[in-house]
């Protein structure tokens, strides 16, 4: 039973990328709200005015503005976008394109240097996407969009279709939920008929993770780890997504409401916890299917074991038992810490197993920095990819990452 899945194109037609330049970035240094526009952009947005005529109707285009950085690092608002040919009125002179930006709180953020992403969905809504250049999120939008690294300060855009459109996997779905796009699900009616029997409570975690790898039974841990662990992954998160979806929707009908009115603090209470539920679940999962992983491969772990300080790392091997026997050689012990998403967490993993000098950190996260996985090489942590996602990383990374067969090889050779 292989998982079927959506295209890039039925959530975007194209999309356009520059570096900004202080012209861009700064209105104090043009007067102007503007970005300059170029052939590739027009390629995207047209050759028509899309402006607020004065007495006449409003054909500008709908926009999010989104600003990514680091951890906590997102703001988001909605509003408008103007493109249109300053000399238009001019016939005697070639075509001028600006898109006209509104001031607010992403566009506050943006600087010199920073890199614009311009996406257009099929309904016409654009999506302004703003990012510092060098980040991790700069190399996932990149990968997504399957555009060139090499940004300069002119447009480069990408036509979304046929041709060149993409499946989206579960890096894919990874980066679409960065920009707060929750896919539609081909397999809608199969999940549901899944997970019908949990009503609208969530089962413990443990309990979907066996429900993910149940409904996959083609798919086989000891032949391919790497495949194994994505699609247990993706298929969790479905099933999760749509038991979400259920249960919030049951929550949004019964209302928030007090008998002094709307119950603003009940609500926010409910998103958040929403959305610690989904952190929390991904993370617990993924220790869930590693463990089924090294089970298949007979492997002798420990999961969660305290170590020194009270740390506990994700994986331990061979056990608790041999890291706290002093005589057990070092060179046989390995620490494995797991983390759906790295952002800048990864530096815990460090202190949570002195006796290990060099560790491991498994992440599913596409396309991390070279500024941070420099800084792991240099502290003597190796971080660990599921195959799959290699490709999302610059050519720079790859020789350098391991895979998950690569580890299980690795922890066996020590365990023999």
């Amino acid at each position: 039973m292989t998982i079927r899945r959506g295209l890039l194109s039925h959530h975007f037609e194209g999309v356009a990328v520059k570096r900004l330049a202080a012209v861009d970035a700064n209105p104090e240094s043009s007067n102007q709200h503007e970005v300059t526009g170029s052939e590739p952009l027009v390629r995207i947005l047209g050759r028509e005015d899309r402006k607020f005529p004065r007495g006449g109707e409003d054909n500008r285009f709908p926009a999010t503005y989104i600003w990514l950085a680091g951890e906590q690092e997102a703001v988001s608002e909605e509003g408008w976008l103007s493109w249109y040919d300053s000399r238009r009125n001019d016939p005697k002179r070639s075509a001028e394109w600006r898109l006209y930006y509104q001031g607010n709180a992403v566009t506050a953020l943006m600087k010199p240097g920073d890199i614009l992403f311009l996406a257009r969905k099929p309904d016409g809504h654009l999506l302004f996407i703003l990012t510092p250049d060098g980040g991790t999120i700069r190399n996932q939008l990149l990968w997504l969009f399957g555009l060139d690294e090499q940004i300069g300060l002119r447009f480069e855009s990408q036509e979304i279709g046929r041709d060149n459109d993409a499946e989206l996997d579960f890096a894919a779905r990874y980066i679409l939920d960065e920009l707060g796009i929750e896919p539609e699900e081909p397999e809608a009616d199969r999940l549901d008929g899944l997970i019908e029997k949990f009503g609208l409570k969530f089962p413990t975690t443990s309990v979907l993770s066996g429900l993910a790898r149940m409904s996959l039974p083609d798919v086989n841990a000891k032949d391919g780890p790497d495949e194994a662990l994505v699609l247990w992954m993706e298929r969790e998160e479905q099933l999760f997504r749509r038991l979400e979806r259920r249960i919030v929707a049951d929550r949004i009908r019964e209302g928030f409401a007090t008998a002094d009115g709307a119950d603003v603090d009940g609500f926010l209470a409910f998103s958040l916890s929403v959305q610690n539920r989904r952190k929390a679940r991904a993370g617990a999962a993924l220790e869930n299917h590693l463990a089924a992983v090294f089970e298949a491969h007979e492997i002798r772990y420990s999961r969660g074991a305290e170590t020194e300080n009270r740390n506990r790392p994700d994986f331990l091997f061979p056990g608790q038992a041999e890291y706290r026997d002093p005589a057990f050689p070092s060179a046989r012990l390995t620490m494995l810490g797991a983390k759906s998403t790295l952002k800048d967490r990864w530096r815990q993993v460090l202190s949570e197993a002195i006796r290990i000098d060099a560790k491991h950190l498994l992440t599913l996260e596409p396309g991390v920095s070279e500024n941070q996985t420099d800084e792991m090489r240099a502290k003597l942590l190796q971080l660990v990819v599921p195959r799959r996602l290699h490709q999302t990383y610059r050519l720079t990374q790859q020789a350098w990452l391991m895979d998950i067969s690569g580890f299980l090889m690795l922890v066996a050779d020590r365990q023999s």
